[in-house]
């Protein structure tokens, strides 16, 4: 590695919580408009950032909502005018912006939304499982999930250089765990004002453009010099073609988190894996298990314990969920006899959001190689139960029985609930 601009010595060391880290880098991202609703354990986020706005720290227009579906329409306006917008929801809030989630997608409005990953109610819960974001996977969100406080700040920071990168021009949510980050303190490097700004190219571009009836060029905004519609009426005479956009920018979407990931590396010297997947002593072993979020943490340490015992077993954190790199995990799970595919969700009447898409991703491997990995979902830690080492070593051990003796008898397994 060459050495970062700006190396640790040089950036400032702040004592934050998830909400406060999220907070400092939108603070830092030149973000024009905030549309803030309050819900646990989300709130503090707005909060804090109202706190900014007051003290004069930024110049953006901070819009206190009556609805977390407000929120996000008060955001999509404002990027469909070519600001830099951003908001915050948990759980029942993002299920009520649910309508609006596939508005932001469809007009290509880089907005970025964290969301403190927190359980849906009935019964009330406030603290984390990962169902509020899984529900809206198929909303044409960019979707990455952060492992600690300091990838928090680093992430939030780099969700609006892909956003608004003119190959995506997409949403993206980024997802911290509830509680387990939203209200940790940790001790995490924050790089100056400037070098942030310089990060993002300053306050956002309209890349968009078309030309009009008299020949100009005009930038895709809303505009009262320049009038346009946004999401007019679109039946089946063009709807479909109009989807396809969607999709070739979401298959892109995965370059540009590699290229923001190794340029944020230069910058600072943090990086997180290839930005899509961060692998631990995956290339030799037989048993590997996947994990998204603030887990992968106790995940990886059992695994560092049992490797010194000899056991080959590896650990794969998904970073990015949307789009899922189906590729890149049937290429490093190629040679693994059992895989344990770790889902803080779940679909009911089905398997985790995860296993999904680590059973998709493999089944083409038996077509091509005349085997495949033996695959088993372990749904875990639902409403904020929490888990511990002993837990996911039980995971870990279950897995190398399972590959010695060559069969998986319970697909689905349920970790640390009492049945």
């Amino acid at each position: 590695m060459k050495n970062p601009r700006i190396p640790p010595e040089k950036q400032i060391k702040m004592t934050l919580n998830g909400d406060e880290a999220v907070a400092y880098a939108v603070k830092q991202s030149l973000v024009d408009v905030v549309a803030a609703y309050p819900i646990t354990p989300q709130t503090i986020i707005v909060e804090r950032f109202s706190e900014f706005v007051a003290n004069g720290e930024v110049h953006t227009e901070f819009i206190p909502v009556e609805s977390e579906h407000s929120a996000l329409s008060a955001v999509v306006g404002a990027a469909a005018a070519g600001a830099r917008a951003f908001t915050a929801t948990a759980s029942q809030g993002l299920a009520l912006m649910w309508e609006i989630l596939y508005i932001a997608s469809a007009l290509r409005l880089p907005i970025v939304l964290a969301i403190a990953n927190r359980a849906l109610s009935a019964p009330i819960n406030i603290h984390c499982d990962h169902s509020d974001a899984m529900g809206a996977r198929d909303a044409g969100w960019i979707q990455l999930f952060v492992e600690n406080v300091q990838e928090a700040y680093d992430t939030t920071i780099q969700a609006f250089k892909i956003a608004e990168h003119p190959d995506v021009l997409l949403p993206v949510m980024v997802n911290l765990d509830g509680f387990f980050l939203s209200h940790t303190m940790e001790d995490i490097l924050i790089l100056p004002d400037e070098a942030v700004h310089e990060f993002l190219g300053g306050y956002r571009k309209v890349y968009r453009t078309y030309v009009d009836y008299l020949g100009k060029e005009v930038e895709i905004k809303l505009d009262p010099e320049n009038p346009l519609t946004f999401g007019p009426l679109d039946l089946y005479d063009y709807y479909f073609e109009h989807k396809i956009p969607q999709i070739e920018a979401m298959a892109k979407a995965k370059d540009v988190v590699r290229k923001v990931n190794e340029e944020w590396y230069e910058l600072c010297g943090r990086k997180y894996g290839d930005g899509v997947l961060d692998t631990y002593e995956v290339d030799d072993a037989d048993v590997v298990v996947t994990v998204l979020g603030s887990s992968a943490g106790t995940v990886r340490y059992v695994a560092k314990k049992l490797r010194k015992k000899g056991h080959k077993v590896g650990v794969i954190r998904i970073r990015l969920f949307r789009p899922f790199p189906h590729d890149e995990v049937a290429e490093l799970l190629k040679d693994v006899k059992a895989v344990g595919v770790m889902d803080r969700a779940i679909s009911f009447g089905s398997y985790g959001p995860s296993y999904l898409e680590i059973a998709t991703a493999l089944y083409h491997l038996d077509r091509k190689r005349k085997k495949r990995p033996l695959l088993v979902n372990y749904v875990y830690g639902l409403g904020g139960r929490d888990l511990d080492p002993g837990l996911v070593e039980n995971i870990f051990m279950e897995l190398l029985k399972i590959a010695k003796e060559g069969e998986v008898k319970e697909p689905l397994r349920f970790v640390g609930v009492r049945m």
